[in-house]
Protein backbone atom coordinates (compact mmCIF):
# COMPACT_ATOMS: atom_id res chain seq x y z
CA UNK A 1 0.00 0.00 0.00
CA UNK A 2 0.96 3.00 -0.14
CA UNK A 3 1.19 5.53 2.41
CA UNK A 4 -0.37 8.97 2.78
CA UNK A 5 2.55 10.52 1.22
CA UNK A 6 3.01 8.15 -1.53
CA UNK A 7 5.61 5.94 -0.60
CA UNK A 8 5.84 2.59 -0.78
CA UNK A 9 7.71 1.53 2.13
CA UNK A 10 8.20 -2.42 1.67
CA UNK A 11 10.65 -0.77 -1.26
CA UNK A 12 12.15 1.49 1.36
CA UNK A 13 12.76 -1.14 3.66
CA UNK A 14 14.26 -3.49 0.53
CA UNK A 15 16.75 -1.06 -0.07
CA UNK A 16 17.87 -0.86 3.44
CA UNK A 17 18.80 -4.63 3.34
CA UNK A 18 20.78 -3.92 0.60
CA UNK A 19 22.97 -0.64 1.81
CA UNK A 20 23.76 -3.92 4.35
CA UNK A 21 25.36 -5.98 1.87
CA UNK A 22 29.34 -5.87 1.28
CA UNK A 23 30.25 -3.18 -1.34
CA UNK A 24 29.64 -4.61 -4.55
CA UNK A 25 31.47 -2.19 -8.10
CA UNK A 26 30.81 -2.17 -11.73
CA UNK A 27 33.07 0.04 -13.48
CA UNK A 28 33.26 0.03 -17.66
CA UNK A 29 36.62 0.57 -19.50
CA UNK A 30 37.82 1.03 -22.95
CA UNK A 31 35.72 -2.17 -24.59
CA UNK A 32 34.50 -4.14 -21.81
CA UNK A 33 33.23 -4.45 -18.31
CA UNK A 34 34.54 -5.07 -14.78
CA UNK A 35 32.82 -6.27 -11.68
CA UNK A 36 34.16 -6.69 -8.27
CA UNK A 37 32.40 -7.34 -4.48
CA UNK A 38 33.91 -9.07 -1.28
CA UNK A 39 32.46 -12.21 0.06
CA UNK A 40 31.37 -13.43 3.18
CA UNK A 41 34.03 -14.87 4.95
CA UNK A 42 34.65 -16.69 7.78
CA UNK A 43 37.64 -19.48 9.42
CA UNK A 44 35.32 -22.75 8.03
CA UNK A 45 33.34 -21.88 5.11
CA UNK A 46 34.04 -22.88 1.83
CA UNK A 47 34.72 -19.66 -0.59
CA UNK A 48 33.36 -20.97 -3.87
CA UNK A 49 29.91 -21.76 -1.98
CA UNK A 50 29.28 -18.21 -1.66
CA UNK A 51 28.03 -16.38 -4.88
CA UNK A 52 28.16 -12.57 -5.00
CA UNK A 53 29.18 -12.74 -8.90
CA UNK A 54 26.59 -14.73 -11.32
CA UNK A 55 27.72 -15.58 -14.51
CA UNK A 56 24.27 -15.16 -16.65
CA UNK A 57 25.68 -15.50 -20.65
CA UNK A 58 28.68 -15.62 -22.14
CA UNK A 59 29.19 -12.11 -22.44
CA UNK A 60 26.99 -10.88 -19.43
CA UNK A 61 27.65 -11.09 -15.82
CA UNK A 62 25.86 -9.92 -12.95
CA UNK A 63 27.35 -8.44 -9.54
CA UNK A 64 24.91 -8.67 -5.92
CA UNK A 65 24.80 -6.75 -2.79
CA UNK A 66 22.02 -7.63 -0.02
CA UNK A 67 20.08 -10.87 0.27
CA UNK A 68 21.68 -13.10 -1.74
CA UNK A 69 19.07 -15.75 -1.74
CA UNK A 70 16.88 -13.47 -3.69
CA UNK A 71 20.12 -12.56 -5.51
CA UNK A 72 20.62 -16.10 -6.29
CA UNK A 73 16.85 -16.59 -7.88
CA UNK A 74 16.99 -13.57 -9.73
CA UNK A 75 20.38 -14.92 -11.67
CA UNK A 76 18.52 -18.45 -12.49
CA UNK A 77 15.28 -16.47 -13.48
CA UNK A 78 17.73 -14.87 -16.03
CA UNK A 79 20.29 -17.65 -17.23
CA UNK A 80 16.86 -18.81 -18.49
CA UNK A 81 15.77 -16.06 -19.92
CA UNK A 82 19.21 -15.50 -21.99
CA UNK A 83 18.91 -19.23 -23.19
CA UNK A 84 15.35 -19.03 -24.71
CA UNK A 85 16.50 -15.64 -26.47
CA UNK A 86 20.04 -17.91 -28.06
CA UNK A 87 17.28 -20.41 -28.82
CA UNK A 88 14.72 -18.44 -30.46
CA UNK A 89 16.43 -16.07 -32.30
CA UNK A 90 19.59 -17.85 -32.95
CA UNK A 91 21.92 -14.40 -31.38
CA UNK A 92 22.88 -13.55 -27.75
CA UNK A 93 20.68 -11.60 -25.95
CA UNK A 94 21.68 -7.69 -25.20
CA UNK A 95 22.65 -6.30 -22.31
CA UNK A 96 19.29 -4.38 -21.90
CA UNK A 97 17.19 -6.69 -22.82
CA UNK A 98 18.53 -8.65 -20.06
CA UNK A 99 17.92 -5.93 -17.47
CA UNK A 100 14.35 -5.15 -18.31
CA UNK A 101 13.81 -9.38 -17.41
CA UNK A 102 15.35 -8.58 -14.45
CA UNK A 103 13.75 -5.13 -13.62
CA UNK A 104 10.49 -6.39 -14.61
CA UNK A 105 10.28 -9.03 -11.85
CA UNK A 106 11.29 -6.90 -9.37
CA UNK A 107 8.59 -4.30 -10.07
CA UNK A 108 6.46 -6.97 -10.18
CA UNK A 109 6.59 -7.91 -6.67
CA UNK A 110 5.97 -4.45 -5.56
CA UNK A 111 2.52 -4.78 -6.75
CA UNK A 112 0.88 -8.07 -5.18
CA UNK A 113 -0.19 -8.62 -1.69
CA UNK A 114 1.54 -11.43 -0.16
CA UNK A 115 4.54 -10.74 -1.97
CA UNK A 116 7.69 -8.38 -0.52
CA UNK A 117 9.94 -7.04 -2.69
CA UNK A 118 13.44 -8.34 -3.13
CA UNK A 119 15.78 -7.36 -1.06
CA UNK A 120 18.89 -7.34 -3.53
CA UNK A 121 20.41 -4.91 -6.10
CA UNK A 122 21.73 -6.22 -9.36
CA UNK A 123 24.92 -4.28 -11.26
CA UNK A 124 24.57 -6.40 -14.72
CA UNK A 125 27.77 -5.40 -16.98
CA UNK A 126 28.33 -6.77 -20.46
CA UNK A 127 29.63 -5.97 -23.86
CA UNK A 128 26.97 -6.74 -27.10
CA UNK A 129 26.96 -5.16 -30.65
CA UNK A 130 26.59 -1.42 -28.49
CA UNK A 131 29.39 -1.44 -26.90
CA UNK A 132 29.88 -2.22 -22.74
CA UNK A 133 26.89 -1.35 -20.59
CA UNK A 134 26.77 -1.36 -16.83
CA UNK A 135 22.92 -1.29 -15.59
CA UNK A 136 21.86 -0.94 -12.19
CA UNK A 137 18.43 -2.49 -11.35
CA UNK A 138 17.38 -1.97 -7.54
CA UNK A 139 14.53 -3.33 -5.73
CA UNK A 140 11.63 -1.06 -6.84
CA UNK A 141 12.58 -2.50 -10.09
CA UNK A 142 14.12 1.15 -11.87
CA UNK A 143 16.77 1.11 -14.13
CA UNK A 144 19.91 3.50 -14.37
CA UNK A 145 22.61 2.79 -16.54
CA UNK A 146 25.99 3.90 -15.13
CA UNK A 147 29.72 4.32 -16.52
CA UNK A 148 30.72 3.22 -12.92
CA UNK A 149 28.83 2.96 -9.48
CA UNK A 150 28.61 0.65 -6.22
CA UNK A 151 25.89 -0.83 -4.48
CA UNK A 152 26.16 -2.12 -0.50
CA UNK A 153 27.14 -0.69 2.46
CA UNK A 154 30.32 1.21 1.43
CA UNK A 155 28.33 2.37 -1.80
CA UNK A 156 28.39 6.44 -0.65
CA UNK A 157 32.59 6.70 -0.34
CA UNK A 158 33.01 4.29 -3.72
CA UNK A 159 30.70 6.61 -5.89
CA UNK A 160 32.26 9.74 -4.80
CA UNK A 161 36.00 8.33 -5.63
CA UNK A 162 35.01 6.81 -9.14
CA UNK A 163 33.09 10.56 -9.59
CA UNK A 164 36.82 12.09 -9.60
CA UNK A 165 38.53 8.96 -10.81
CA UNK A 166 36.70 7.42 -13.57
CA UNK A 167 37.53 8.21 -17.60
CA UNK A 168 36.31 6.83 -20.39
CA UNK A 169 39.50 5.49 -22.23
CA UNK A 170 40.40 3.31 -18.83
CA UNK A 171 42.44 0.36 -20.08
CA UNK A 172 41.60 -2.65 -17.81
CA UNK A 173 44.40 -2.91 -16.29
CA UNK A 174 43.89 0.44 -14.51
CA UNK A 175 39.96 -0.35 -13.95
CA UNK A 176 40.95 -3.29 -12.16
CA UNK A 177 43.23 -1.04 -10.22
CA UNK A 178 41.09 1.64 -9.27
CA UNK A 179 38.48 -1.36 -8.24
CA UNK A 180 40.83 -2.90 -5.71
CA UNK A 181 41.91 0.93 -4.10
CA UNK A 182 37.72 1.66 -3.89
CA UNK A 183 37.66 -1.75 -2.51
CA UNK A 184 40.45 -1.26 0.45
CA UNK A 185 38.79 2.14 1.10
CA UNK A 186 35.53 1.14 1.66
CA UNK A 187 35.73 -2.58 3.44
CA UNK A 188 38.62 -3.10 5.78
CA UNK A 189 41.02 -5.67 6.32
CA UNK A 190 39.73 -7.42 3.43
CA UNK A 191 42.07 -10.68 2.34
CA UNK A 192 43.02 -11.23 -1.33
CA UNK A 193 40.92 -14.46 -1.21
CA UNK A 194 37.63 -13.05 -0.02
CA UNK A 195 38.14 -10.33 -3.44
CA UNK A 196 35.92 -11.62 -6.21
CA UNK A 197 36.59 -9.73 -9.79
CA UNK A 198 35.11 -10.82 -13.33
CA UNK A 199 35.93 -9.08 -16.34
CA UNK A 200 33.42 -8.89 -19.86
CA UNK A 201 36.04 -7.79 -22.12
CA UNK A 202 35.76 -7.16 -25.96
CA UNK A 203 36.03 -10.81 -27.02
CA UNK A 204 32.54 -10.80 -24.84
CA UNK A 205 33.79 -13.88 -22.86
CA UNK A 206 32.98 -13.66 -19.11
CA UNK A 207 35.75 -14.57 -17.08
CA UNK A 208 36.45 -14.46 -13.25
CA UNK A 209 39.88 -13.92 -12.02
CA UNK A 210 42.39 -15.58 -10.17
CA UNK A 211 43.73 -14.80 -6.76
CA UNK A 212 47.37 -14.98 -8.21
CA UNK A 213 45.99 -12.67 -11.19
CA UNK A 214 44.21 -10.31 -8.91
CA UNK A 215 47.53 -10.22 -6.74
CA UNK A 216 49.38 -9.04 -9.98
CA UNK A 217 47.46 -5.98 -10.75
CA UNK A 218 48.01 -4.81 -7.70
Amino acid sequence: MFSPDGRLFQVEYAKEAVKKGTTSLGIVFKNGVLLVTIKPTASLIVNDSLEKIFQIDDHIGGVAAGLLADARILANQARIRAQIHKVTYEEPIDVWGLTRVVGDRMQISTLYAGLRPFGVSFLIGGVDDTGPHLIEADPSGMLYEWHAYAIGRGAIIANKIFKQRWKSDMSEKDAVKLTLEVISKTEKDTKDSAIDIAIIGENRKFKKLTEDEIKKMK
